[in-house]
């Protein structure tokens, strides 16, 4: 009997709060790994500013210390790829923040990720059915937020939805010069809030380049606050990109 394989890094993902805009495909061409393809939706390709806290964080099983909690905050897009018989539906960071050197290098080392470590502090308040999630960063000085709120319980995502195609993607890809890599993400399915204010408030062109400005100043499709749970981050493999 094969013995299973032991993830890479191991954590809890909680409170994701996540800003979903409609974007020009165009925009995603550059940053498309080889042999991958942008998802749609409908007709509709999307990027989302994902801000989450990650805890206890162990990589191989061994927690890091004074890195095992920590906030991130990220611009992502959506891709597939075909496998055999079937398409594996990932996602692409354009750009990630942490507020430690350590996790990027060790990021952008072994995924090809584009990390970048800035100073970091969030802000949970949930308190009976209020919930306020805060993900802020410092950038020369000045602080930039990610913040959301929401009430209620947190409902299951409909088959089907756009949340659901927002959320049940499994696998991330890197652009390795011309080659791919792959790895797998593996979560239980998510419930969330839906939110009831939202503000991302940033220097769009200095954090993400002009040409996301008109994307992420436009009215975004949706809002929402994921419950997120215990996660595993399998190792980066390269793959085939034909």
């Amino acid at each position: 009997m094969l013995a299973a394989v032991q993830p890479f890094l191991t954590a809890n993902w909680r409170y994701l709060a996540m800003l979903n805009f409609v974007v020009d495909p165009r925009l995603l061409a550059p940053f498309v790994p080889p042999g991958t393809e942008i998802d749609y939706e409908n007709g509709e390709t999307f990027v989302s500013v994902v801000g989450l806290l990650f805890l206890d964080t162990r990589l191989r099983g061994l927690p890091i210390p004074l890195h095992r909690d920590f906030e991130e905050v990220n611009l992502r897009f959506y891709v597939r790829k075909k496998s055999a018989d079937t398409w594996r539906r990932g996602v692409v960071f354009i750009r990630e923040l942490v507020p430690r050197r350590a996790v990027a290098l060790i990021a952008r080392a072994f995924y090809g990720e584009r990390y970048f470590a800035l100073p970091m502090k969030h802000r949970i308040d949930h308190v009976d059915l209020a919930l306020e999630v805060e993900y802020s960063w410092r950038r020369e000085r000045k602080w930039e937020s990610l913040q959301m709120s929401a009430s209620g319980e947190p409902q299951s995502i409909p088959a089907g939805s756009h949340a659901e195609f927002i959320t049940e993607h499994y696998w991330g890809y890197t652009c390795m010069r011309d080659r791919c890599g792959e790895y797998r993400v593996e979560h239980p399915r998510w419930k969330i809030w839906q939110a009831d204010h939202f503000a991302l408030r940033a220097d769009v062109a200095a954090l993400y380049g002009e040409q996301f400005v008109e994307t992420l100043t436009a009215t975004p499709r949706s809002a929402f606050i994921a419950e997120g749970s215990f996660i595993e981050i399998h190792a980066r493999e390269i793959v085939d990109s034909g």
